[in-house]
């Protein structure tokens, strides 16, 4: 049987085309009809070959590469379920995370998913075929699924899959938000706007969003920052240390992965204050050591390990925190190719997260 997916063959090479369903591979794998998906902006760094090592590790194993689905994010309807998932049964609604993890291994017992070493971590639409497509089999499903909520709002189920969890633990938890705390974040995507909603959790007295995109900066101010700052028409270092009395920000979140980011970043938190880099980076960035090393700064970096997603969960369904004022586009699920285009040109488009719907 085949079905339809977004499949990856190389740098700006990406097809929506037939491919076979999946079949369970391993007894705890489960197999997910999808119902929404969405598209990251890490797709489209692997779509810009920010990720050679796809095809380089499908060579080493496999002795060659035909393809990757893309996608790591989305909910669906269990399907078929192997025979040592005991917590799902086919026709449980589900939320798949990013991250998958065996839960036995040193790494997963110390909430380390992102580093699974069976096998686990950052797979799906990686290392494996991804939710891009009609179907999607989902490894270590005791662990890595959730069952959806009924009343909660499927396109904030969809964000939690990834994008909420990621700015939540890479961003506000290790950049040690508290009550009282001023925070600046630098890019307002999908996961900066994400930090905006999960560093309210914890009382912030100021938040800072940076961006230069007017629009995206009249939506974080509509979701809860206190302050905006165009980096493209004024001097955002200047500006925020304007902004703070000219101390800095208690923790600067850095949501984009590049060096103008980053270099507001570290030029921007006060003494004693956390660095947490988000943003996902492909080339090396000038990290100023000279000027930092005396601030007793905490500069963390990470991959999302999904460890609050069921905390995440609950607090989506108190509907405290407008969630869903991200999803701010919706295609059928014929019209992926159309929700890339839209996604690539976010600013002209005024997208931050699409939403792909394949019951629509």
């Amino acid at each position: 049987m085949s079905m339809k997916a977004m499949v990856y063959y190389g740098e700006n090479d990406v097809r929506f085309e037939d491919r076979p369903k999946p079949q369970i591979i391993d007894p705890t794998d489960a197999i997910i009809r999808l119902t929404k998906t969405t598209i990251c902006g890490t797709d489209l760094g692997i779509l810009k070959g920010k990720n050679p090592e796809i095809e380089a590790t499908a060579k080493e194993k496999q002795g060659s590469f035909n393809g990757r689905i893309l996608g790591h994010e989305g909910i669906g309807i269990v399907e078929e379920v192997g025979s040592a998932v005991s917590n799902f049964k086919k026709g449980d609604k589900v939320i798949i995370s990013c991250v998958s993890r065996c839960g036995t291994c040193e790494n997963c017992q110390k909430q380390l998913y992102a580093h699974c070493r069976n096998g686990g971590g950052w797979i799906m639409g990686y290392m494996i075929d991804g939710t891009q497509a009609e179907y999607v089999r989902t490894p270590f499903a005791d662990n890595s699924l959730y069952l959806l909520p009924e009343n909660l709002n499927e396109d904030v189920a969809v964000l939690l899959s990834d994008a909420l969890p990621t700015a939540h633990e890479i961003g506000v938890q290790y950049g040690n938000v508290k009550p009282g705390d001023t925070v600046a974040i630098v890019g307002a995507g999908p996961v900066g706007m994400s930090c905006l909603l999960t560093a309210q959790l914890y009382s912030p007295s100021q938040i800072i969003m940076v961006d230069m995109d007017d629009n995206r900066l009249a939506m974080a101010s509509e979701m809860g920052a206190t302050d905006v700052v165009n980096s493209g028409k004024e001097d955002a270092v200047a500006k925020i240390l304007a902004l703070t009395g000219g101390r800095g920000v208690d923790c600067a979140i850095e949501a984009v992965g590049v060096q103008p980011t980053w270099n507001i970043c570290q030029n921007i938190v006060k003494e004693g204050g956390h660095l947490a880099n988000v943003g996902v980076h492909g080339h090396s960035v000038d990290f100023e050591l000279q000027k930092l090393w005396i601030k007793n700064l905490t500069i963390t970096t990470g991959l999302v390990n999904a460890n609050t997603t069921g905390m995440l969960m609950k607090t989506c369904c108190s509907g405290k925190l407008p969630m869903e004022k991200m999803a701010t586009h919706h295609f059928k699920f014929n019209e992926l190719e159309k929700a890339y285009d839209v996604f690539k040109h976010a600013a002209e488009e005024g997208a931050m997260k699409v939403i792909i719907d394949f019951n629509a």
